[in-house]
């Protein structure tokens, strides 16, 4: 499935208006935000939460959600992606999702449940978020079923993607799993580069470096992207999407289908 997104992209909300404050001042107004579901929201739930919002840097590698543990803020990513990873008995991980601008950290929240059993953390890109305490955002939820409507939508999202993840994990091999990650966070990222280690992209798509760095080998010499130290360069995202072999696409087209346009061409 080829997802071919409606009028407005990434690259798009590039050129919108950004402001980027103090650490830890409020944000004033949604207009100075990239993320989608703040800029989703109705005039009066944007009025309710702004006053709550504090603009705070993502640091890769800085945990934003600690799994057991409760949750006491909510973050939505303006720039960067994090990674959501389950970690087994073993302390063998495996990431199940990734977000960015078009998400929060926290979904458990919306589901009744004050912690999580897995951990979420900046892994790519870093960047900048919105964080508001959780009870600022559930007594705003409470007050209103528009923007409980809206962040379940996203909920919906990313539980289709993380399926879709399990799906791709038992069926596909590994250049098709690499290829539908490298189009995810392209979707998420301002530009073509993506800062990513052979380790960060073995747990992305649960496979040893071996396979990865051979994969990547293969990809490179069909021009579908260049590699050097530590980032991936998309060359070709429409072999790309041929390689995702029907892996990538229909999250994204039910995020644009119940929240807002989301990808790239």
């Amino acid at each position: 499935m080829i997802f071919r997104p409606a009028q407005l992209s990434l690259a798009r909300l590039e050129k919108s208006r950004i402001v980027v404050r103090e650490w830890g001042r409020n944000v004033p107004s949604y207009n100075e935000t990239t993320n989608l579901l703040v800029q989703a929201m109705s005039p009066a739930d944007r009025a309710a939460l702004m006053p709550h919002f504090v603009r705070v840097p993502l640091v890769r590698g800085e945990p934003i959600i600690t799994a057991g543990e409760r949750i006491e803020h909510v973050c939505f990513p303006e720039r960067g992606i994090a990674t959501v990873v389950a970690t087994a008995d073993t302390g063998r991980q495996t990431e199940v999702g990734i977000f960015g601008c078009e998400g929060m950290s926290g979904l458990s929240v919306l589901l009744g449940s004050d912690m999580m059993p897995v951990e979420a953390a900046t892994q790519v890109g870093g960047g900048t978020a919105l964080r508001i305490h959780v009870d600022h955002l559930t007594n705003t939820i409470e007050q209103s079923a528009p923007l409980r409507t809206l962040l379940l939508r996203f909920c919906h999202s990313f539980m289709m993607q993380a399926a879709t993840s399990a799906m791709a994990n038992a069926q596909c091999n590994v250049g098709s799993r690499i290829a539908r990650w490298l189009l995810m966070c392209h979707d998420r990222m301002g530009g073509d580069a993506i800062p990513l280690t052979h380790q960060h992209l073995a747990r992305m798509v649960n496979a040893d470096r071996t396979s990865i760095t051979h994969a990547l080998h293969v990809l490179e010499g069909e021009h579908m992207i260049s590699a050097t130290r530590g980032s991936l360069v998309i060359k070709d995202r429409a072999k790309l999407l041929q390689l995702a072999d029907g892996t990538y696409g229909r999250a994204e087209a039910e995020y644009t289908r119940l929240i807002a346009p989301f990808g790239k061409e």
